[in-house]
């Protein structure tokens, strides 16, 4: 994709996130922009850098590595936001700033055992299945209480929040159903939990970001928006 080309899909998407942010009342600094960058090659996320983008999600670990390893000269923020298998969990724990889709405690209790100690802790969000889709993971409703209060406990980590991929929604209204749900769902966390920070709600992608933001989300992870569409067969758009 050309410079200008993802310069200027970056400001559309900020002037996106602002007006939404207004439409709902909310600060326009209060939604992050969270960069999907997965797929795309290093030059890409090196523009975006350019123009002020600072985190950057990745899916597939071998391909961020390598990403990684080419920008290792910028300061950006990098998140996991792909499922892992629990043998890989010792490279997210070495080399990432956030992991977004933590499921279940092993994986949360090797990222923590795996932190180096020279890097801060963690940032980590409890996935949610939201819908209950057999396609996708994420702890349940209902499994979540526990699993907060265990990984709130590990030394090398730092709960900061829920993340959800919703199902699909075309009206704006139902849209924004499980994105309320998941913020609820936070709520009752701090609650639980009142001595961690939970601030942090990343849900919304390219086609509901709006209702995502109206929901209360904190990040949102937009791609298609940013890079343009992706040439792989049954890529989600984020």
């Amino acid at each position: 994709m050309r410079k200008g080309d993802v310069t200027e899909n970056l400001n559309r998407v900020r002037e996106r996130i602002v007006t939404a942010c207004a439409a709902c009342g909310r600060a326009p600094d209060a939604v992050a922009l969270l960069a999907v960058s997965k797929t795309r090659p290093a030059e890409d996320l090196r523009t975006a850098f350019g123009v002020g983008q600072r985190d950057f999600g990745e899916n597939y670990l071998q391909e961020a590595l390598e990403k990684q390893a080419q920008l290792s000269d910028l300061p950006i923020v990098w998140h996991f936001i792909g499922p892992l298998q629990s043998n890989k969990s010792r490279a997210v724990a070495e080399h990432f700033d956030w992991m977004h889709t933590v499921d279940r405690l092993k994986i949360a209790q090797r990222l923590s055992d795996q932190r180096p100690a020279a890097l801060a802790p963690l940032n980590i969000c409890l996935q949610v299945n939201i819908d209950a889709e057999d396609s996708k993971s994420g702890a349940t409703p209902a499994e979540l209480p526990a699993l907060a209060a265990a990984v709130a406990e590990l030394p090398n980590l730092r709960l900061r929040g829920l993340m959800a991929i919703p199902a699909p929604r075309s009206d704006v209204a139902e849209q924004r159903q499980p994105f309320e749900q998941l913020a609820a769902l936070l709520q009752q966390l701090r609650e639980q939990l009142p001595g961690q920070p939970l601030d942090t709600l990343s849900m919304g992608m390219s086609g509901d970001m709006e209702a995502a933001i109206a929901g209360g989300a904190t990040v949102v992870r937009i791609g298609t928006d940013i890079f343009g569409a992706r040439n792989q067969q049954n890529s989600q758009r984020v």
